[in-house]
């Protein structure tokens, strides 16, 4: 039976008490420092002789909010004492420890290495819940391609992208975390860690990471595909605008060559055969091409 210790941002008094023993300075830095934005700390786990230390990066989306942020939890085990330490993200909420706590309600005599097992399976679900709902932002979006801005839905599109791309970052170095455990090459000096048992229950956990990498590259299509859609909705959008504005040309071009033809600068007759009802005929003439020129463009629905 070992004993679970979880601190939420803990300070360094608290940090220090909780600790089994003396730790590698590169482990104690990670386990102070605050959760960064950017593509750093690896996801790792890694075994320093008498204990294994990991970190884990775990993305939430918020759909509602239309933003990606990224949690921490950090852990160190040894034979008597799993230790996480939980960082909470700038604006927003630390992971959840809700389903490792049940987990280990459920396992009361659980051995060390199963409650490490319980950390990353719940890591695993994380990654397959943002997957789902980054699906679901992706609906969102292809159906704002027909009513939302065009500005808003490229800018979303680029941001998607973007932590797509971070999203990868993370799971990727989880996903072989699981599998450097499954394949015993992590463990503990003397006395197993992770048993053939625990070893197995580390290979499931590896293939919920391989789904979720599964579902956000089928994802990354999808919002390839949205991005091809956008663009081809604004050409289709400015093709029609050009049909409009060749019509208006083309219903405005008739008038001008016949006023520029008879110039207009007469009263009452044409200068050249003298005929008194050379301005109303030039006016008809006008009349006549327009209505012509405007049923024709709406056949072919340009106006």
């Amino acid at each position: 039976m070992a004993e679970w210790i979880d601190l939420l941002d803990p300070s360094e008094e608290k940090l220090q008490s909780s600790l089994p023993g003396p730790v590698h300075d590169r482990a104690l830095e990670r386990l102070r420092q605050p959760i960064r934005h950017d593509d750093e700390p690896r996801p790792t786990i890694e075994s320093h002789g008498d204990y294994v230390y990991a970190v884990f990066i775990v993305p939430v989306c918020r759909r509602r909010q239309d933003r990606v942020f990224y949690q921490e939890i950090d852990v160190l085990a040894t034979h008597d004492l799993v230790l996480t330490v939980r960082k909470t993200p700038e604006g927003d909420r630390p992971f959840d420890e809700a389903p490792i706590r049940e987990e280990v309600a459920k396992h009361p005599n659980a051995h060390p290495g199963r409650i490490v097992f319980f950390v990353l399976d719940a890591v695993a679900e994380a990654y397959l819940q943002v997957v789902d709902e980054l699906d679901d932002e992706i609906d969102e979006l292809e159906e704002a391609v027909e009513t939302g801005d065009p500005a808003f839905v490229r800018e979303r599109i680029s941001d998607l992208r973007r932590h797509f791309l971070h999203i990868r970052r993370a799971l990727w170095p989880t996903r072989d975390a699981a599998d450097r455990v499954a394949d015993k090459r992590v463990d503990l000096e003397g006395k197993e860690l992770f048993p053939r048992s625990i070893e197995l229950d580390f290979r499931d956990a590896y293939e919920k990471l391989l789904r979720a990498g599964d579902g956000l590259e089928l994802s990354r299509d999808l919002l390839a595909s949205v991005r091809d859609y956008l663009q081809a909705k604004i050409a289709n959008d400015q093709n029609e605008v050009m049909k409009t504005l060749t019509a208006i040309a083309s219903i405005l071009l008739l008038p001008t060559f016949i006023v520029g033809l008879y110039g207009q600068n007469f009263q009452h007759h044409f200068p050249e055969i003298h005929w008194q009802f050379g301005y109303a005929w030039s006016w008809g003439l006008i009349v006549a091409t327009t209505l012509v020129q405007l049923w024709f463009f709406r056949r072919k629905r340009w106006i």
